[in-house]
């Protein structure tokens, strides 16, 4: 599974950080998300996932 973000639509709201900070961060000067870690292990897959849903613009996927 590979983490992608889609940086034109971004808006930076942070809920994809607010719930899985160890993989999503916000850059506070470009207010754009940062992907910290784009293969997260299985086990983390399920939190991941959940936080990538939570993007109300659709910026994120999960690829795999």
């Amino acid at each position: 599974m590979k983490i992608t973000v889609d940086i034109d639509k971004c808006e930076g709201l942070g809920m994809c950080e607010a719930m899985a900070n160890d993989y999503f961060e916000v850059d506070e000067d470009e207010d754009k998300v940062v992907v910290l870690d784009d293969a997260p292990p299985e086990d983390d897959r399920p939190h991941v996932y959940a936080a990538v849903q939570a993007c109300p613009v659709l910026a994120l996927t999960l690829d795999g």
